[in-house]
């Protein structure tokens, strides 16, 4: 019993003891590594701060080289997906989900914001139908007039998939002495 009570008043005192002792700063004698005990707070919009090799680019971005350079674009820029059956689907849903408010369904321009915005252009007049895919790709990555840039909405391949479901409407509407040449034979 009395075992017990001379350790407990001992553990009570080495308490009180370090209790004590940490209210009582004293300056080290020795800083081991200096620059870091008085490293100086930086910010990251601070002057001061390391600026990226010139040249450099983030890991998840990829430079459009076409910024201010539609005909350049239109040139050079080709389609890289094959019009298959399956592009052409996913063409239509990204169409559908981007294309479809603006320009309507049948790419008339006459989508469901035509009372509230000005009316788009249609993507079947002869200066659109002559573009290339490039200068298309150009307009839906940076945009044109009041359409916005949708390069951060749209993966680039999907915007070319877009692209070829706007050649099937342009061609259902505007049909190739070869459309009509296979549509007599059916």
């Amino acid at each position: 019993m009395m075992f017990k009570k001379f350790c407990k008043n001992i553990s009570l005192l080495g308490l009180l003891v370090l209790f004590l002792s940490a209210c009582h700063h004293e300056k080290p004698n020795v800083i081991y590594m200096p620059d870091m005990v008085y490293s100086p707070a930086l910010k990251a919009q601070q002057e001061g701060v390391r600026l990226p090799v010139p040249g450099t680019i983030s890991r998840d971005f990829i430079p459009y080289p076409y910024k201010n350079n539609p005909e350049g674009a239109g040139r050079e820029l080709k389609n890289p997906l094959m019009p298959t059956r399956q592009v052409l689907v996913r063409g239509q849903h990204i169409f559908g989900i981007y294309c479809i408010a603006c320009h309507g369904a049948s790419g008339e321009g006459d989508g469901t914001i035509v009372p509230k915005f000005p009316r788009p252009p249609t993507l079947h007049s002869e200066k659109v139908r002559n573009w290339s895919d490039g200068r298309i790709f150009h307009t839906i990555s940076v945009g044109q007039n009041l359409m916005p840039s949708y390069a951060s909405q749209i993966s680039a391949g999907d915007r070319w998939a877009a692209i070829y479901y706007v050649r099937v409407l342009q061609r259902a509407k505007h049909p190739t002495s070869e459309d009509l040449k296979i549509a007599d034979e059916e």
